[in-house]
């Protein structure tokens, strides 16, 4: 066996007894497929050792054993082939769960665990490197009326609609995402909270002015948003804290509007 066989019978063993693919049926099929290559391996094996160790048979005996020897060789280069198959789509779902695990699936925005992850990661930055940025906390007014008087899949789609001004309104380096329900998070990079009112007054503009389509109705889709700039050294958490405190403050205030934290 060459050491790039070996890699790659290393590599699916791995994929195999990763916890997170147990149960998966592709796993089971793959788990089978590789036993059965390590079976027919240690078979093709022993037919070697024997054609070594009777060197002295006659030209026919030979032959014939080349020809089953043969007749292997095919095989294991069709289970080859097979497990290559497996083998990529074993890497296509898990690059399908990857996804799965940081988006979305409704918005196609980045997931609160994305979001965290960010946020810590700018935090560390903030503080390494003194540069500033923004959390701003976004919620759809009257959300649970608009699922109330005209169903969950028209609410989604005024969850969609918000997700599409932000991705319209935001620069490459900010970060978007779901932060639950019908409230989103922005993550704004190297921003002070003059640039952030500028964005999120932006943002509100156009999502005024996106009516949301029912049938003959259009209804009026507004948000409710609260910004804070981090402070360095101060938890990612608080920094979320002080931006949801107000965001609640625009929604006492009457909604469709933003609010700046102290």
């Amino acid at each position: 066996m060459t050491q790039e066989e070996a890699r790659l019978l290393a590599d699916i063993k791995a994929m195999i007894d990763q916890p997170e693919h147990r149960g998966h049926p592709l796993q089971q099929a793959l788990s089978k497929l590789y036993r059965l290559h390590m079976t027919q391996t240690r078979r093709l094996d022993r037919l070697l050792s024997i054609a070594d160790s009777y060197q002295q048979f006659t030209r026919e005996d030979m032959q014939a054993i080349k020809a089953q020897y043969d007749r292997q060789v095919q095989r294991e280069r069709k289970l080859s082939r097979i497990s290559d198959r497996y083998q990529q789509l074993m890497r296509e779902r898990n690059q399908a769960l990857k996804t799965a695990s940081s988006q979305d699936p409704l918005t196609g925005l980045a997931n609160r665990r994305l979001l965290n992850d960010h946020l810590q990661q700018a935090a560390q930055r903030s503080k390494a490197q003194s540069l500033p940025f923004c959390v701003a906390m976004i919620d759809v007014d009257h959300f649970k009326r608009i699922n109330d008087q005209h169903g969950h899949e028209t609410g989604d789609q005024a969850l969609v609609e918000l997700a599409g001004v932000l991705k319209n309104q935001l620069r490459a380096s900010d970060l978007c995402g779901r932060w639950g329900g019908e409230e989103f998070l922005v993550l704004l990079s190297d921003t002070s909270l003059d640039q952030a009112r500028q964005t999120v007054e932006r943002i509100c503009a156009h999502l005024r002015a996106l009516p949301l389509q029912v049938g003959d109705v259009s209804l009026a889709v507004t948000a409710s948003v609260g910004v804070a700039e981090h402070r360095i050294g101060e938890p990612p958490q608080d920094t979320i804290n002080r931006a949801d405190a107000a965001l609640l403050t625009a929604k006492r205030e009457g909604r469709d509007r933003y609010r700046l934290a102290p």
